[in-house]
């Protein structure tokens, strides 16, 4: 009997609509969620079966519940309605060769001779769908083992690694503790190698440009004598990188391009530059800054403060 929404317009639509959902909801980065995440990839696959199942089913209650029906209304029921395409000669053609059921009027021909209290059983030959399908699992066995056992693509023990490293990935992307970020009160100067040598690197991608790869000034300041703009240690050094300054728009805030602990990097390798006297360096600018106890953070006392909170901010 005609539908009001043809099968051929419900299960596309209706598939459409699960797997824009999963989409919307299962973060997949750039790849679409059922190609990252093989288990989405499966339950569309079941869910599109059982659409198609499901429409199988209610076509063949509809042929009966149409066989049912008397002669005159079989005739008023197709004066009511046009030939839908579930009714079509090609659609019946496709359900035939998916079901190989067979019509009411000839189910006697696979009748069975057995009767159990006037039930009788109709030997129906598996549906085509059902065998393709079960074919189909065994291929995926076989695929599958000539891929893990045979030629040993990854084992499970590389993919539970790749799974761990891609969350830790994740992890990094999320906000810091507040306990960890280093603020303006915070800060020290630092003198590890690594930390200095991030700093010089940041330094050359990001400072250089205005300041000169040895410090000596360009058209920012030259950061490598006592003279200071915006004040000299690490403090300050540490303030003007990551809020920028008010007075020169050229010294931008770095703070949303860089983290704290990278900022306190550049900063502390800037202490460094103090006094080495490049040559063609910019003359200076500003007022000459002294360190006090009072300016000096409590923990910076464990620094070596004469190797490292020379001054140094522009």
């Amino acid at each position: 009997m005609k539908k009001l929404i043809p099968s051929y317009v419900r299960v596309p639509l209706l598939f459409a609509v699960v797997f824009a959902a999963l989409e919307y909801f299962i973060d997949s980065g750039d790849k679409p969620a059922f190609i990252k995440f093989p288990m989405v990839a499966l339950f569309l696959g079941v869910f599109l079966f059982l659409l198609i199942a499901i429409e199988i089913v209610i076509d063949a209650v509809d042929k009966v519940t149409y066989h049912l029906l008397t002669d005159e209304q079989k005739e008023q029921l197709a004066n009511a309605q046009s030939v839908s395409f579930t009714e079509s000669k090609w659609y019946q053609n496709i359900v035939s060769k998916l079901t190989r059921s067979k019509e009411i009027e000839r189910e006697e021909d696979i009748m069975l001779d057995h009767d159990y209290d006037g039930i009788k059983e109709l030997d129906n030959v598996l549906p085509p769908w059902w065998v393709y399908l079960f074919y189909g699992t065994i291929i995926f066995s076989v695929i599958y083992l000539v891929r893990f056992h045979v030629v040993g693509d990854y084992t499970q023990t590389e993919e539970f690694n790749k799974e761990i490293e891609l969350a830790e990935l994740e992890k990094s992307k999320l906000p810091k503790d507040a306990s960890e970020e280093i603020s303006y009160e915070t800060v020290v100067a630092v003198t590890d190698a690594e930390s200095l040598a991030k700093g010089k690197e940041i330094f050359n991608n990001a400072c250089a440009a205005c300041h000169k790869a040895d410090g000596g000034g360009l058209v920012g300041p030259n950061l490598t004598d006592n003279h200071w703009i915006n004040g000299g240690g690490i403090k300050n050094i540490f303030k003007i990188i990551s809020e920028g300054s008010k007075n020169n728009p050229s010294m931008v805030a770095w703070k949303s391009n860089l983290s704290s602990k990278d900022i306190q990097s550049v900063s502390s390798y800037i202490l460094t530059l103090a006094g080495t006297n490049p040559p063609d360096a910019k003359a200076a600018e500003g007022e000459i800054w002294t360190e006090t106890a009072e300016a000096a953070p409590a923990a910076e006392a464990v620094v070596d403060s004469t190797k490292v909170e020379a001054p140094t901010e522009k």
